[in-house]
């Protein structure tokens, strides 16, 4: 069931937000080389603590899951690309790090992502941060009001082939309100003009993920969480929670 939010509640959705994005820059500024992805998770539990906020992703248990989620963050490095579990590997210099966060403010969740390297950066690991970028801002133009659930699509898949890149098959966005994942899924590649109307109140995360060797297929690591890419290439995801308006996309995790 997709539900339609009041202003005032994507008010609320705005604060859970920009908790969401202070964390993402807090743990940004605290990732160097020698750091943890424990020492990350940390950041942010503390972070998220002091916001008067809770963590969207501890002990989330979908059906598909193993076991209960055990950390704050989402920590992804290098061919992990979505969903790597906060360990104590130590970044290197020049890893390609992907951090996804959520937050809960009374109720209402926010969810984004970010990816950047630390120490020295390969400009092919660069390229393909600021194609999965691209293809995020196409995903967010193209969710205007009165288009359609596969405008969104079209316009992220069409970004993301454009740069030579391979897209994760079988993911995407998906809706997000009371619960952080909730009615529709956002498919990252699609045709325009199908699936559902957009309506002023739908809120959304989008959320491209690019895979620098080409390939689409990926695999899960023993943990049952991490999701890796299947030819061992480096990946990059990037996502934005935004609200449908009147006068157009609202993004609601920043600052």
């Amino acid at each position: 069931m997709v539900e339609i939010k009041t202003e005032s509640e994507l008010a609320v959705m705005r604060e859970a937000g920009r908790v969401v994005a202070k964390t993402l820059e807090a743990v940004k500024e605290a990732a160097a080389i020698g750091v943890s992805l424990r020492e990350l998770d940390e950041v942010a539990v503390q972070f998220i603590s002091d916001a008067g906020a809770k963590p969207s992703f501890l002990g989330y248990q979908p059906r598909s899951a193993p076991t209960p989620y055990p950390g704050v963050l989402c920590t992804s490095v290098n061919d992990v690309v979505v969903h790597g579990i906060p360990t104590a590997y130590r970044i290197q210099d020049g890893d390609l790090v992907s951090i996804d966060c959520g937050a809960i403010v009374d109720g209402w969740n926010g969810d984004a992502a970010i990816s950047f390297v630390v120490g020295d950066a390969d400009p092919a690991d660069l390229a393909l941060i600021e194609a999965t970028e691209r293809a995020l801002a196409a995903g967010i133009a193209a969710a205007q009001p009165g288009a359609k659930l596969g405008d969104i699509s079209y316009a992220i898949g069409a970004a993301g082939r454009a740069s030579g890149f391979g897209m994760v098959e079988d993911h995407g966005g998906h809706g997000i309100g009371r619960a952080m994942h909730e009615d529709p899924h956002l498919p990252n590649e699609g045709r325009a003009g199908r699936g559902m109307r957009l309506k002023p109140g739908l809120a959304l995360a989008i959320e491209p993920m690019l895979v620098a060797g080409g390939t689409d297929a990926y695999r899960y690591a023993e943990d049952g969480w991490s999701i890796l890419t299947l030819d061992g290439s480096r990946a990059a995801h990037v996502e934005h929670t935004i609200a449908i308006t009147e006068d157009g996309p609202r993004v609601l995790t920043v600052r």
